[in-house]
Order: C-alpha cells, then structure tokens, then sequence
C-alpha cells in the first residue's frame, strides 16, 4: 500500500524554524524553509544534515515551497540555497517573492552589522538566492514534473499568504503554512475547496483558543491605548513590519480621526513607505472594502501615523510607537523597550504571539527583570516596571477555525505542525473524536508514516448506468448506496462495467447460458397443482411489488426471470386434500437473489 512519509525538522511540536520535510509517490518536497527567533547559534536553522552528510542537497529535494514571507517560514533560505547548495526549483506566490528579499536583508543587518555574526548569508546571497524563485498564482496549476503538481490557496493571515495543494498521481496533501479563517479591515479569510486530500498539514499556533469578538477586542484595545497616553504615558506596539502592523495602525489612525486627539503616533522609519507599495502592487490580496475604496482613498495612506526617529525615543511626553520586530527579540522595538522599561506609566502591547526565548515571550510570562548581553563587562540588567498587556490581533486561526478548514477539505488523516504540544494534544483529541480520522504531532525529527489507498479507475456502460436509475426511480432509492450485479471486464485498456450481452459482444464469445433448478417441497392445504400455482400467484404480488407475477398459458408462474411449476400429482388417492406440494423452481444466475428470496416466501406456506 502507497504511504506519505512526514519528518519536521522545524516547527514539530514548536512555534518558529517551520520546515517539514514529505515524501510522497518517489517525490521529497520541503514545505517552508524557517529560522527560529528564539536562538542566535547553529539551532536558528534547519538541520539540514538530516537530509544528507554527503554529495548535493538537490539530489535529495525535488522542490521547495514557501508559504508567506515571514521569517520563521523562509528565514533559512539563502542559507540553505547559498550556504548548503540547493539549487532546485522554489515556489511561492509574487507578493511573497517581493517582499521576502526586504525582510531577510533586514534580519542579515541585524546579526551581521550589529550583532557581528560572521557565519551568515550576504546581501548578495539573498539576491541570488531569489533568482531560482518561480512564482505562482492563485488558483494556478504548476507542473514541477510530469507528476508532481502542486497549487495554491488564498490563506489570509499576510498578505500574498498561500496553502498549497500538493499532487502526485493519485496522492495529495494541503500544506497551510499560516492562515486566518476569519477576514479583518485590510486582509481577507482563508479559502480552500473540497479537495478531500490524504493528509492536511495544518498549523496549530492557537490549537486550544477560541477567540473572543474581535469588536471587543478592538475597543479594549483603543481604551488602553487612549488611557495610557491620557495619562503621560507612552506606548510601545511590537508589529513584524507588513500584516498586523497595517491592521493596527488603520484602527488606530480612525479612532485618532474620530477623537480628534493630537499625541503623536509613530511607525518605523521607512517600512510605512515600503508597505505602501506593496498593497498598492497587490491590492487584488486585499479585503473587498479596500479594493472597493482603493480608487477614492488609500486606507494605508496615514495622516495621524508618522515616521519614527530613534532621536524620539527619549523626548518627553505621551506618544505611540509601532516598531518592529513584533516578538522584541531584536531591533528597534527591543531598543525602545530597554529604555521605556523602568517606567510604571508607559505600556507594552503584545499583539501577536511570542516564541519560546524572546523578550516578547519573557515578560508576558511575568518577568520583572531581565539580563542582556553575554559579556560580563557589558551585561545590562533591566527592571520591568512598565505595564504589559497581551492582545491578540493575530492573524492566525483558532481552534474554531481549524474545525472549520478540516470540514472544508474534508481530509483523510490530519497532521499538526507549528504549535505547542500539550496544546496539540487537545486539538488532536477533538479531531479524532468530531471527524474520526487519524491525527498526529510528530515533534522535531521524528518520521510520521500516513498509509494513503488508491481508487482503481472503472467505466460503467451506458446500459448499465440506464438499468441502474431505472431501478432507483422504481425503488424510490436515488440517495442511498446499493448493490448492483453487471459483469466486469479487464482489458488491456483498463476496467468497465457492462451488462452480459454487451460483454460478450464486444470479447466476441459464445454465450453459455447456466440455468438452475431446485425441487422445494412446501406446505399447502390446496388439492390440485393450478390451484397451488393461482394461489402463490397471489400470495406473491403484494409481496413483490417490484417484479411481474403472472401465470402464462402453459400453467407456469413466472416471478420475473424466475419459473416454478408444480408436480402433476393433483390429489392423493381417496381425493382428500394433500399436506404439501412439490414445486420446480428454476432460474437464470442473474436473478440467484430473486430465486433465493422466492423460495423462501414459498416455504411459509400456500
């Protein structure tokens, strides 16, 4: 039996560093190409020894896919492409082609120029790097070989965010990288159709969450916020640079709009300007009402949100300031924490989820006191003193949502990536309780084998197909599955389905009809044999309405395909009446049910 064999070496039973590894039908496609944001050594990348210790990657990788330009999902890639030595094909959709080269340059400037990292990819790997990309579109078809076809599907959660429907010959599996079931102000939901695959690789950031109304969570947002800066303070919003930094600051810059309010609000110098252009690139990725309004006003064209200068961070007064990145383990957002950090009256939002390691993720599990630096000459302790809140306004699905794809797709067995394990432990037991269907979690390097059945294309003849709804219309039966008797042809051209004269017509044989007898004797209180034979006549029709009963000129009953005849013996000497009849009855081997069932209305008596 053919199998999907499935091995992560990133992001199995964690949150960062995705990169799942399937093999399926002769084809080892990598899905994701991750860095972890929770380690600055060896561990941030992919193992990609597991892969090989010898001779090329490529050899061994027939394509890779990546599924939206985050980090934790293409973060890898110049390394693995540059540094190890792939040089296959890779997929991913054209916003994510655009904007992953901007991202990964930012995040080389941030370990290499202030960090000193010497082992790391150059700008001009990156650049290389990006030239073996192959775009593709929504809803497109591609060939990678003559059988393996892959797909993608609209996943919301960033924009040019996609699922891929991979295909070899008859196997399949979805693969979601991350994706939001629910629409939001610039970004639609998450589609997929019926596809009905063998595995859905799914991510499960928020395996046991079931979000709250996002109207709710946007007010208590704006009351933080407008609260906080009534009051002196200042307020720090962590955003990763394009996705909930653009949702955000269109909340933000209504309410500051519809308030009226004057305190200033800032964004990372530079990323506004660059975000900007890429929604106006790829505005058919957007939310209808920004389509539908892009003409009179761009929505990402800010009035109240203002570039932000580090000369900023210490002036005095209330302000806002969206910085990146989100998880504030680098970057401006961490500068601007450590010097807001000793002050009671300013306040961090976290308002997406935060890795295992980074800053992000230590204060929100109430550290009040964090050490920087390695060095012990210029280690820095800071006391967290501000306030931390954690909002979630990520664009991720929820447990509901998850249900909801799985219903979609309806999938044969279920696979969870990209998520913590006793989280997945739940959602794992829901799915095979609701749906039935295996589930797993394979933690990091370990081999998950999914058996996959194939279907045995078979033609049905006209004929066939004709006698079958003929049948369905008399029994009232058109919605319910039955058995059918035909006869089955195997040829060199494949399998068909047809009736006995058209198979022996088109094999060109003799037919050799085979006719069955039985002698039944059953219980009777009638004298004669044509008495018996009206009748059983009778007693018949009501009980087999959907087949003719009559008795033809030679005195024999005929039920369908089926005779019975009686002995000629009418009375028994003295003319008394006999205590049981002998009956013949014969049939053709298509109607062996009939004759069987026949038999046994006979056998309770005329």
């Amino acid at each position: 039996m053919p199998d999907i064999k499935v091995v992560a070496l990133g992001a199995g039973q964690d949150v960062g560093r995705s990169c799942i590894l399937v093999s399926i039908g002769g084809r080892n496609i990598m899905l994701d190409c991750g860095m972890h944001m929770g380690f600055n050594d060896d561990r941030r990348f992919p193992d990609f020894t597991y892969i090989t210790q010898e001779g090329p990657i490529t050899d061994y990788i027939d394509c890779v896919i990546i599924s939206h330009f985050h980090l934790d999902h293409c973060g890898a890639l110049p390394y693995m492409t540059e540094m190890v030595g792939y040089t296959g094909p890779i997929y991913m959709t054209h916003p994510t082609k655009a904007i992953c080269p901007i991202l990964l340059e930012d995040y080389r400037k941030i370990n290499v120029e202030r960090r000193g990292d010497n082992n790391f990819f150059t700008s001009q790997m990156i650049k290389d790097c990006m030239k073996k990309v192959i775009a593709v579109n929504l809803h497109q078809s591609v060939k990678v070989d003559d059988d393996l076809e892959l797909k993608a599907y609209y996943a919301g959660h960033v924009l040019g965010a996609a699922m891929f429907l991979i295909r070899v010959g008859q196997d399949s599996f979805l693969y979601t990288g991350d994706y939001n079931m629910t629409p939001d102000r610039h970004l639609g939901a998450a589609w997929v159709d019926r596809c009905r695959p063998d595995l859905l690789i799914t991510e499960s950031t928020y395996a046991t969450t079931i979000r709250d109304s996002k109207r709710c969570r946007e007010r208590d947002f704006l009351k933080k916020v407008h609260e906080t800066v009534a009051k002196g303070g200042k307020v720090l919003i962590p955003v990763f640079a394009l996705g909930r930094a653009q949702e955000l600051c269109i909340l933000l810059e209504s309410y500051w709009e519809r308030m009226d309010l004057k305190i200033p609000v800032y964004f990372s110098q530079g990323l506004t300007e660059k975000a900007n252009q890429y929604y106006k690139l790829f505005i058919t990725w957007t939310s209808q009402k920004i389509k539908k309004t892009f003409v009179q006003r761009n929505m990402f064209d800010f009035k109240h949100i203002k570039p932000f200068d580090r000369s900023f961070i210490d002036n005095p007064g209330p302000m806002v300031v969206f910085a990146t990145p989100g998880m504030l383990h680098a970057g401006q957002s961490l500068q601007i924490f450590k010097r807001w950090a000793p002050y009671p009256e300013n306040m961090v939002i976290m308002p997406g989820y935060c890795v295992v390691g980074t800053v992000g993720h230590k204060i929100l599990g109430g550290a009040k006191r964090l050490e920087f630096g390695t060095d012990p000459s210029s280690k820095q302790t800071i006391e967290i003193k501000l306030q931390v809140e954690y909002m979630s306004f990520s664009a991720h699905a929820d447990a509901k949502g998850i249900m909801q794809l799985i219903t979609w797709c309806q999938p044969k067995n279920c696979l969870l990536v990209h998520g913590e394990d006793a989280k997945m432990e739940f959602l794992k037991a829901r799915i095979e309780k609701e749906f039935e269907i295996p589930c797993y979690k394979p933690a990091n390097g370990v081999t998950v084998t999914v058996k996959t059945q194939h279907n045995i294309p078979v033609e049905i003849s006209n004929k066939v197909v004709k006698r079958c709804s003929e049948e369905n219309v008399k029994r009232s039966v058109s919605k319910r599955s039955r058995t059918i008797s035909s006869t089955l042809v195997i040829t060199d051209k494949g399998m068909q389905v047809m009736e006995p004269d058209e198979a022996i017509q088109n094999l060109g044989l003799n037919e050799i009809k085979l006719k069955f007898t039985s002698a039944v004797r059953v219980s009777s209180s009638v004298a004669s044999s044509s008495e018996f034979l009206e009748k059983a006549r009778k007693k018949l029709r009501p009980l087999l309405p959907q087949q003719t009963v009559q008795l033809n000129s030679e005195g024999v009953l005929e039920v369908g395909g089926v005779t019975v005849t009686a002995k000629s013996d009418d009375t028994l000497s003295g003319g008394t009446a006999k205590q049981s009849q002998e009956i013949i009855v014969s049939w053709l081997y298509q109607e062996d049910d009939l004759a069987s069932l026949l038999i046994k209305l006979l056998r309770t008596g005329v």
